[in-house]
């Protein structure tokens, strides 16, 4: 099992330190402001949401969510690693926000506006910005429908620092630096207001406890999923073996019968995995009268 990573190792860039720090609406409140670019009233940060690390929960959530008195809801994800389909991703963190809405028994015209944010430390498409908002738009008219939903990827390798406000180039940056790079001044109150909460993080006993609590939860998951990946595999290698060894035995008996086997009806054998299938085909090959009947009482495909 990997050693995991110290408490005192992390950065904003760790889910449970971005988690942790964003869980104030004092540090959520102006990263919010300054990303989508209006002023936000009174915030509310869901710390159960935010913060996850009670063992009942499988599959633990370290976004954070928030609401203003509006009723305007707000999903921050930290992400590091690129991995494929992000803007589904977003597209169900927002279906789960309006679910959750439409479950109270509200109408839909009462559904809030959602804004979904992603934090990554890379360029999510390649086109060097640091920030990308996306809303739905009329492809013959160009105009947007009013559904109250925005998705923002904001990127630590942008290139266009005159079109984005300094501060939050500034905030990317420090969320792109290093463990010993993040400790030093980016000229920048918001920043330093963000590494004070960090310290403020690691130097807290009840923050380490929860983290080792969670660590030794994201362990305990990663071995569950690893063993049973391997069973998995048992399993489907000796189902894949118990049909390979029908396919030679049906091979068996048409050698035995009048006319040649093709490459074709061979292959045919050999692709086919239903071992309840190819018991039927061995059937077919023991009553059957030559190579030719066999293959014409098979299934097409």
């Amino acid at each position: 099992m990997a050693e995991c990573k110290k408490l005192e190792m992390l950065t904003m860039k760790d889910n449970f330190m971005f988690g942790a720090v964003m869980c104030d609406p004092e540090n959520c409140k102006p990263f919010l402001e300054m990303s989508l670019g209006f002023p936000i009233s009174r915030l509310t940060v869901s710390t159960e949401k935010s913060l996850v690390y009670h063992p009942e929960y499988k599959g633990v959530r370290l976004d954070v969510e928030a609401s203003d008195e509006k009723r305007t809801r707000y999903n921050v994800e930290m992400q590091v690693v690129q991995k494929p389909y992000l803007e589904r991703r977003a597209r169900y963190y927002r279906s789960q926000i309006d679910m959750e809405l439409l479950t109270r028994g509200n109408a839909y015209g009462s559904l809030s506006d959602t804004y979904v944010i992603f934090v990554c430390d890379f360029d999510p498409f390649g086109r060097g910005r640091y920030r990308y908002t996306f809303q739905n738009m009329c492809l013959e008219e160009s105009f947007g429908i009013r559904d109250g939903q925005t998705t923002m990827f904001l990127s630590t390798c942008g290139a266009n620092p005159e079109e984005v406000p300094g501060n939050l180039v500034s905030f990317l940056r420090y969320i792109g630096s290093s463990l010993q790079e993040s400790t030093k001044d980016f000229g920048d109150g918001y920043v330093r207001q963000i590494q004070a909460a960090v310290r403020e993080v690691k130097a807290s006993r009840d923050m380490e406890a929860r983290y080792m609590v969670l660590e030794e939860m994201l362990q305990d998951e990663r071995a569950e999923g690893r063993a049973e990946g391997r069973a998995e595999g048992r399993a489907e290698g000796r189902a894949e073996g118990r049909a390979e060894g029908r396919a030679e035995a049906i091979l068996d008996i048409l050698e035995d019968l009048p006319g040649a086997v093709t490459e074709n009806l061979r292959e045919y054998l050999f692709s086919e995995k239903d071992c309840n299938m190819l018991r039927e085909f061995h059937k077919l090959a023991i009553s059957a009268a030559s190579v030719e009947e066999f293959a014409q009482q098979l299934p097409k495909r």
